[in-house]
């Protein structure tokens, strides 16, 4: 008498499989281009908008060839967040324009005060994507470089610079305790030297 083998019971094996792929789609990390990180400030409805002086006005190009133009000078890109800071830091503002805590040359030519001066970084919609990221970053780190100074010369026992200060307020493990305390001098240094970079819409060379 033949034996007859033992069936495989597959009832359950689609059960398995269904398992197996919504796990896989759980834990499975996807890889996304992430974009520039910034922070736009509300929209105002402006009915008469400022009128800025032309020194308070610093202009950085970066043409079609990824030369970098400062004030219509060419110039390297490392030497772009020292031609800014010094434009920023300036402090040739007269009375309510003055600026006591700027350590500049103090340049009639060159902005009156941090709240005054503005950069513009325009490019050429040819201009390599990498070269004009790094001028954006030199700009910025021109502002954190004055914020760096005074944070630790407004508050030493910090020990720590604004840029770090920064970084464990945005922390989500920071306590709401230490995020209390440095919220309110991280608003003072924005204040002292606010961000304003205005990045106007790209030009398009004509061939």
């Amino acid at each position: 008498m033949a034996r007859k083998s033992p069936e495989v019971n597959a009832g359950s094996m689609a059960d398995i499989a269904f398992l197996l792929l919504i796990f896989f789609l759980v834990t499975t990390t996807i890889e996304t281009d992430s974009g520039i990180n910034r922070k736009l400030p509300p929209m105002e409805e402006v009915i008469d908008p400022p009128i800025i002086k032309e020194r308070n006005i610093f202009t950085v190009v970066v043409n079609k060839n990824n030369d970098i133009l400062v004030e219509e000078k060419l110039m390297d890109l490392r030497d772009v967040r020292e031609a800014a800071v010094k434009f920023l830091d300036n402090g040739g503002g007269i009375g309510e324009e003055a600026c006591d805590y700027c350590k500049g040359e103090k340049d009639k030519s060159s902005s009156d005060n941090p709240d005054k001066a503005i950069i513009s970084l325009k490019n050429d919609r040819e201009t390599d994507y990498k070269v004009y990221i790094s001028v954006q970053n030199e700009l910025v780190a021109a502002y954190n470089q004055l914020r760096d100074r005074e944070f630790m010369a407004i508050y030493p026992n910090e020990r720590m610079t604004y840029v770090e200060a920064d970084k464990v307020y945005s922390d989500p493990r920071t306590s709401p305790k230490v995020k209390a305390l440095l919220k309110p001098k991280l608003a003072v240094l924005k204040k002292m030297y606010p961000q304003k970079l205005s990045e106007a819409e790209p030009s398009k060379t004509n061939n």
